[in-house]
This record gives structure tokens, C-alpha cells and sequence, in this order.
């Protein structure tokens, strides 16, 4: 019998000017506590960010992105963050922010494979279709 467990999960978004709203989603989060799994996977699409903001550091915006996915994966790397419970780094990650670097609203699901799971997620929410 397949077991199916609960996760949350939240877009990563790069919002290159926060007053324009303009945004391009560029990684995944995904908490599922059953599992004791929490991992960012991250993708800059490196020319839909220049196309709006052909000024914006892509570099910077990379480093951002690997912080966060950084966190999510905890330990020493992670800095102080990286030392919480994987629920408190999954809440500090998804908190939401007026940055460059924003999270979507949490959605729920369920799933077979959390690793799975978020490279299916990835697929849909971030990759260009065709294109990964």
C-alpha cells in the first residue's frame, strides 16, 4: 500500500524592484516534518532576470539563493540559523518579506517522495518548460 505523507512547501521569487511587483520564480522550498526533510532547490534564470532588470547583480541574487537553500539544508554552513529545528529554519525561510528574494504564500500537498516531489515542483514552478 503506497503511504502518502503531508509537506508544505513555498515558491522562492525574484522580485527585482519591489515597487514594480514584477517576479520570477527561481526555487522551491519544501517541509515535510514525517520525513524529516527540508530542502531549497534553487535555478536563476539568468536572462528572464535581465529581461526585468537588465541592472539588477545576478551574482548577488545567486548568493541570496544559495544562503537560503543553505538554511534549509542546516548546520555550520548555515550559520546560527542552520543550528534551529528544521520546522523553525522552514518558518524563518517562508516568512514573508519585502525583499528581492520573496516566498510565495505556504501551499500544502501530499506526497510518496519528498526528493521527488520537489524536483516535480521545480519542473512546474520554476524550469522553463522544455528547458532545465
Amino acid at each position: 500500500m503506497t503511504h502518502y505523507d503531508p509537506y508544505e512547501y513555498a515558491v522562492l521569487r525574484v522580485v527585482p524592484r519591489v515597487e514594480r511587483g514584477e517576479a520570477m520564480n527561481a526555487g522551491v522550498v519544501l517541509y515535510c516534518p514525517h520525513r524529516r526533510f527540508l530542502e531549497a532547490r534553487v535555478h536563476l534564470d539568468r536572462e528572464r532576470l535581465r529581461a526585468l532588470d537588465p541592472e539588477l547583480d545576478a551574482a548577488a541574487v545567486d548568493e541570496h539563493l544559495e544562503a537560503v537553500r543553505r538554511v534549509c539544508a542546516g548546520g555550520e554552513p548555515a550559520g546560527t540559523l542552520g543550528s534551529l529545528p528544521r520546522r523553525e529554519r522552514f518558518g524563518r525561510v517562508v516568512a514573508p518579506r519585502s525583499t528581492v528574494i520573496q516566498p510565495s504564500p505556504v501551499h500544502t500537498g501530499l506526497c510518496e517522495d519528498p526528493d521527488e516531489e520537489l524536483e516535480r515542483l521545480m519542473r512546474e514552478m520554476v524550469y522553463r518548460p522544455g528547458r532545465e
